[in-house]
């Protein structure tokens, strides 16, 4: 199997969403609904991506790595072990809650999934933010004094961004998405949230939603310094390096190439702007990747692609390698 994944997006409705993905990305929407979340790439019990084109076209990203785990994670990945990086893009057209997953340490005794993830901020608002940490000297007993009043905004550090800034979100970091801010969003396999506060809000049921203070609390590293964004630039970068995963930025001129070699490791490829065509080693060559898509390469692929116009790309790695080994 060595063939470029692409898969149908999952479109979740969300009180927050909005239409971007239909003006900005040029995607059919379901009609009148506010859309916040288009899964690119999951495997999950609940949610399964499904594979959109080729010869495994229909096909589950589960069925696929069932069949073919060794061609698509490498030689020593079990085929029942979950696919571990899920794939989103956001739309915020309103903030998000303001929320925190499990670290490692606790999420087990609380019944969750650790979920480090990393924002990429493709389009922002003028005066966009985004909320990550907490302000220094913040401790558990002021931020819970603040939760109950109301007032947990003067606790949260608030971070200005722009389009093409991106942010590593750790597991134990109190954050929210600002409104304003399409972000495509690389993370753990997870779908572990605890809200802190929703700013008095209400769902799509008209009911306000549900808050898990004490589980938020509980999660929260209250000695984790926040993290810093890393600014956009129309340069080669690393983004993001973590246990879980490293996130790439590759910046291509009009003909410029990139060459993924079979046998290293399996990949992710967004295409925040710009398309991609492959070309040259790529067994299905033809394959065209445009803004917005997010393809998975296998281990087993010999893969090259050409920007037909000036482009942006993120490339996902070092996921594909058994747990503590990442170095």
């Amino acid at each position: 199997m060595r063939e470029v994944l692409l898969f149908e997006p999952l479109y979740q409705e969300r009180v927050w969403g909005g239409r971007l993905l239909q003006t900005v990305l040029g995607r059919p929407l379901p009609p009148h609904r506010p859309i916040g979340e288009s899964w690119e790439v999951v495997d999950r019990p609940a949610e399964q991506s499904k594979v959109r084109s080729g010869s495994l076209a229909g096909l589950t990203l589960r069925e696929v790595l069932e069949r073919h785990g060794a061609a698509i994670m490498g030689p020593a990945w079990p085929p029942q072990r979950p696919f571990p990086i899920l794939v989103k893009w956001l739309d915020c057209r309103e903030r998000l809650s303001l929320q925190v997953h499990p670290p490692a340490s606790v999420a087990p005794a609380l019944g969750g999934e650790p979920k480090t993830e990393n924002w990429f901020v493709a389009r922002a608002a003028k005066g966009a933010t985004l909320i990550v940490g907490l302000n220094p000297g913040v401790g558990r007993a002021e931020f819970e004094r603040a939760i109950e009043s109301g007032l947990t905004e003067g606790c949260v550090r608030v971070l200005p961004v722009a389009s093409g800034d991106s942010i590593l979100v750790r597991s134990g970091q109190v954050h929210a998405i600002d409104a304003g801010n399409l972000i495509l969003e690389i993370q753990q396999n997870s779908d572990t949230t605890y809200r802190v506060y929703d700013w008095g809000r209400t769902g799509l049921d008209g009911r306000p939603r549900q808050l898990h203070v004490a589980e938020s609390l509980s999660s929260i590293l209250w000695d984790e310094p926040a993290p810093e964004p890393v600014r956009a630039a129309p340069l080669d970068a690393t983004l993001a390096e973590c246990e879980e995963f490293r996130i790439r930025r590759v910046v291509l001129k009009a003909g410029g190439r990139l060459h993924f070699a079979a046998g290293e490791e399996p990949r992710l490829l967004g295409v925040i702007s710009g398309s991609l065509e492959g070309s040259g080693a790529l067994e299905d060559s033809g394959t065209l990747l445009e803004m917005g898509d997010n393809a998975l390469l296998p281990y087993a692929a010999s893969l090259e692609f050409t920007a037909g116009e000036p482009a942006t790309i993120l490339v996902t790695d070092c996921f594909g390698r058994p747990p503590g080994r990442r170095a």
